[in-house]
């Protein structure tokens, strides 16, 4: 594909054009931010042009319901349409790079969502293009949406801000139990030719960002187990074998002295949606679960002894990240939300020429991190260093 002389930009009079790629789960969780968020937020003028996917019935039906304009089949065609100048990526794994590449050559601003791609030669890839093209002033970032959840926000302020003083260690633990039942049938999500790995690569990603997000950190060694518990599943032409882990556990030294576990499970039988954060410093705690994401929980150890334990945060207030564009006091968000302040933040930073954050080589580093909790399963080793 030929590169273009200069970045698409589109001209002042008209807004900017955006393409979403995918229109499932979480094309129709992107698409849900895109059609709200100029009416929440005060953001660059632009237009829902066009809805991709492979089935023409289904995702003309899909662009109808979504609120773009029209919809079509060919990403290729797409991505080099002048009109379009944002191209958002919903797409599975194993199409990210190929699609991200192609797009960034286009001179597109490009929004992935995580993991940044299935494999860490296609991440170094789709980094490198990245940085390439943001040099030409063409912005990328990748869809770790737990980073714009209020309460985690406010949570990196607050260790930030040194509330928690010294962070000796972080457990995060993402449960769910989509597959407790071993008559559960075959996905995309099962092969790892499809999906790369399976919880690790799914839910561990978000786990290890909101790690490094939330302390500004980075791993240097993991220790890592994969496990896969149900190894067939009913497909459509029969039992077919499960190629990816079930469950992940590692535990990751970072480069402050801290030191995390993380422990991801889809067959947790009764955690839905559980991301459960706990940071503890000597000088405080924070505790965080997904499933009542608008509460944090905090502890100031600095506080009389006999004043000491737990407080309630209600995530509500216009102080708080992002809520002053929502509604009053108390009248709670939901996880929908995150996509929608996702968005927000990458049209400011399209607006600004600045570089949107979680960039593609933060998503870089987490692969890194994937990677190094495969390698230390597969050898049955105790420690593996994660490259950078």
């Amino acid at each position: 594909m030929t590169t273009p002389a200069h970045p698409s930009e589109p001209p002042a009079s008209r807004p900017l054009g955006v393409a979403a790629i995918g229109y499932a789960f979480m094309g129709k969780a992107h698409s849900n931010a895109w059609r709200n968020v100029a009416s929440f937020f005060d953001v660059p003028a632009f237009e829902q042009k066009v809805l991709v996917g492979r089935d023409a019935g289904a995702v003309a039906e899909a662009a109808a319901k979504y609120g773009w304009a029209e919809s079509a089949t060919d990403w290729r065609t797409v991505v080099t349409r002048d009109d379009i100048d944002v191209v958002d990526i919903c797409a599975p794994g194993w199409m990210h790079a190929e699609i991200a590449i192609a797009a960034l050559e286009a001179g597109k601003h490009v929004l992935v969502e995580k993991p940044l791609a299935n494999t860490l030669a296609e991440a170094e890839l789709m980094t490198a293009a990245a940085a390439k093209a943001r040099a030409k002033g063409i912005q990328s970032m990748i869809g770790f949406n737990y980073r714009r959840v209020p309460a985690l926000a406010l949570a990196r302020e607050l260790i930030a801000e040194g509330r928690l003083g010294i962070v000796r260690h972080v457990r995060a633990a993402y449960l769910q139990d989509w597959l407790t039942d071993a008559q559960a049938p075959m996905t995309w999500r099962l092969r790892k030719e499809t999906a790369g790995s399976g919880a690790l690569g799914d839910i561990a990603s978000h786990a290890i960002d909101q790690v490094l997000f939330l302390l500004g950190d980075q791993v240097t060694e993991v220790s890592g187990r994969l496990n896969t518990f149900v190894n067939r599943r009913p497909g459509a032409d029969g039992m077919e074998d499960v190629t990816v882990d079930d469950a992940a556990w590692a535990t990751l030294s970072l480069t402050s002295g801290a030191v995390a576990s993380v422990e991801v499970s889809r067959v947790a039988t009764g955690r839905k949606n559980s991301l459960q954060i706990e940071v503890y410093g000597d000088k405080g705690s924070l505790l965080f679960d997904l499933e009542n994401l608008n509460e944090l929980g905090f502890l100031d150890a600095t506080a009389p002894v006999r004043e000491q334990g737990f407080r309630r945060i209600l995530v509500n207030e216009p102080e708080h990240p992002y809520l002053d564009a929502w509604w009053p006091q108390g009248h709670i968000i939901g996880w929908e939300h995150t996509f929608t302040h996702q968005v927000r933040d990458f049209l400011l930073a399209i607006k600004d020429g600045s570089q949107p954050s979680p960039s593609f080589e933060e998503g870089l580093n987490v692969q890194y991190v994937l990677d190094a909790v495969e390698e230390s399963a597969a050898n049955k080793s105790t420690l593996t260093v994660v490259r950078h």
